[in-house]
């Protein structure tokens, strides 16, 4: 009894993909064999939906001992490009997977699609259509009203063979003939309305250059590249799911392998969107930099910004597979990644809007090196020394001139300690005459104070970072924030996503002051300035100027939403420092 109650629970655990692979398993269907594949189109960046889509079926594939390929389905040399292919493998890298020596292409297997074609039209289940665009999209119907039969359906069999090899051959000019498959014009389904399968396209390929002039529609190329590579699980995003009937229809009239197509909900995520074609126009107008622009909602933005692939991955993880569309919180997305940083990250010291700090009765020219830890949340990190001396700078909101109860920060008369330093007591501080901010803060420190060794007995409720101004280094700082002001800027109903473009998602801070051991930092390398967030260095640093970028704000709202069991299961980071 108790054996069947644990057998029960495991299955409840399982998604219904899973579910799915087992019951296949178990059925012994394809000999047990589990077989996936990611199959991106060149024609852009991969976004944060892709990201899940490569951890599903990597993880899928790996759980039960199975194999995925790689698979680029590049059907349209209009918008392919062989830097997309490549971005796309480093992201899959990124990611932590690896499809070995398993990397295809749809454009491989162009010749064998030909054939197909060709077979459909031998038994009367293709046909050559001499119909404009227009005209096609006018004969399908409506949801409400069926479709109207093409006048040229009927043409014989040879007829069809003649036509469809001539437009190989390029005896037409192109939109002048296309194939459809010959199917329902009466089915409900829109998608099995006698669909084209093939167009004449004069456009190089990025493989196959000027071989071919008629290129497979995505929908006949997808199902039988699958079925070519011999894939068992063909998961793809809900919104395939009113195509699954004509997948199984080619593979059924062409009489090949039976890859199955289940459909699991894609990823949307609050203030983020995932369409490759409102990405592109925020490109090609200017509102960001690049597909890699640290807004941006592509892996590569995400990478630059600085998030761990692992947060992608735990990320990807606590979504879970669902059947129906949903939008999850961005905030999660981002307890994901704090909770890596947080692990991961070394505590460096960066004062980003500094005022002067002058300690009277440390002696000029003096320089101690005190010790730091690099993370308090990695016991195996180590060590550092930071340089410290008379004059240094600290954040300019650190200082009040007349502070109320609860500002536990610098102010006269009051005690603070300086972060691996000493307690100082603020004296005096000077003022500009013309525009009366404060320009230095005068302190002195108490020498049994130094942090690790305090004997002072004074007392201090505030601590603060700070830098060593004759051994700060510059650095130009930028201040990222989410890219659209609501969380679903496509979903807003008479109005463009570009009306919410968000034009304080970046802060250039021109001039910070930064700690000295930051300035051998790695491109790409994850840090936590103390007290201010989670920052990486920038892939435009040079030797002449160094640049951060924030990944992230130390304040975490999403797990403050949760109760105190979810925090737990959540594992609740504290933001030790």
């Amino acid at each position: 009894m108790r054996e069947n109650m644990e057998e029960n629970k495991e299955k409840e655990s399982l998604n219904f993909i899973e579910q799915i692979i087992e019951e296949d398993i178990i059925n012994k269907k394809h000999g047990g064999r589990i077989h996936t594949r990611f199959p991106p189109e060149p024609n852009g960046f991969l976004h944060i939906g892709h990201a899940k889509a490569i951890c599903l079926n990597f993880s899928i594939a790996e759980k039960y001992g199975g194999k995925t390929n790689l698979r680029f389905d590049d059907t349209n040399p209009a918008t392919e490009e062989t830097r997309y292919v490549d971005n796309i493998k480093r992201d899959i890298r990124w990611l932590g997977y690896d499809w070995e020596e398993r990397e295809y292409y749809a454009s491989d297997y162009f010749g064998q699609l030909y054939e197909y074609a060709l077979k459909l039209i031998r038994k009367g289940k293709a046909y050559v259509d001499d119909s404009t665009a227009e005209e096609i999209a006018e004969m399908k119907g409506s949801t409400t009203e069926a479709g109207t039969e093409s006048p040229y359906r009927n043409r014989s069999i040879e007829e069809n063979l003649d036509l469809f090899v001539k437009m190989k051959e390029g005896a037409f000019p192109d939109g002048a003939k296309v194939l459809r498959a010959k199917i329902d014009m009466a089915s409900p389904n829109m998608h099995m309305r006698d669909p084209v399968i093939y167009r004449i396209k004069r456009q190089p390929h990025h493989r196959t250059g000027d071989e071919w002039i008629i290129y497979p529609m995505y929908d006949f190329a997808h199902g039988q590249s699958d079925s070519i590579e011999g894939i068992t699980h063909s998961l793809c995003s809900l919104e395939f799911r009113h195509h699954r009937p004509l997948y199984d229809w080619l593979i059924e009239e062409l009489e090949i392998f039976p890859s199955r197509q289940i459909e699991f909900a894609r990823m949307n995520v609050s203030y983020m969107i995932t369409s490759k074609r409102k990405l592109l126009k925020l490109v090609e107008e200017g509102y960001v930099t690049g597909w890699d622009d640290p807004r941006m909602s592509t892996i590569s933005g995400m990478r630059r910004l600085g998030y761990p692939p692992a947060a992608l991955r735990n990320f990807a993880d606590r979504v879970g597979i669902a059947k129906r569309d949903n939008l999850i919180e961005i905030s999660l997305l981002e307890f994901c990644v704090r909770e890596e940083l947080n692990k991961i990250a070394n505590r460096r010291m960066a004062v980003l809007n500094p005022v002067k700090l002058v300690i009277t009765n440390y002696p000029e020219g003096k320089v101690e090196e005190l010790t730091a830890v690099n993370n308090p949340e990695d016991e195996e990190s180590g060590f550092y020394k930071v340089p410290f001396s008379r004059e240094l700078y600290i954040e300019r909101e650190d200082f009040m001139e007349d502070p109320p109860k609860k500002f536990f920060r610098l102010g006269p008369g009051r005690n603070v300690r300086l972060k691996n330093a000493f307690i100082i007591h603020c004296e005096d501080y000077v003022k500009d005459e013309n525009t009366g901010e404060v320009t230095e803060i005068h302190c002195t420190y108490y020498p049994d104070s130094r942090s690790g060794s305090d004997t002072s007995g004074i007392k201090a409720k505030g601590t603060l970072h700070w830098v060593s101004i004759p051994h700060a280094i510059e650095a130009e700082v930028r201040l990222y924030d989410r890219l659209f002001t609501v969380p679903e800027p496509t979903n807003q109903e008479g109005k463009d996503y570009l009306e919410f473009f968000n034009p304080d998602s970046l802060k250039v801070v021109e001039k910070a002051y930064l700690e000295p051991a930051l300035a051998e930092a790695e491109s790409g390398a994850y840090f936590q300035f103390l007290r201010k967030g989670y920052f990486c260095k920038d892939e435009d640093s040079t030797e002449e100027k160094l640049v951060f970028n924030r990944t992230i704000t130390l304040r975490d709202s999403w797990a403050k939403k949760q109760s105190p069991k979810k925090q737990s299961q959540k594992q609740k980071q504290p933001q030790k420092q």
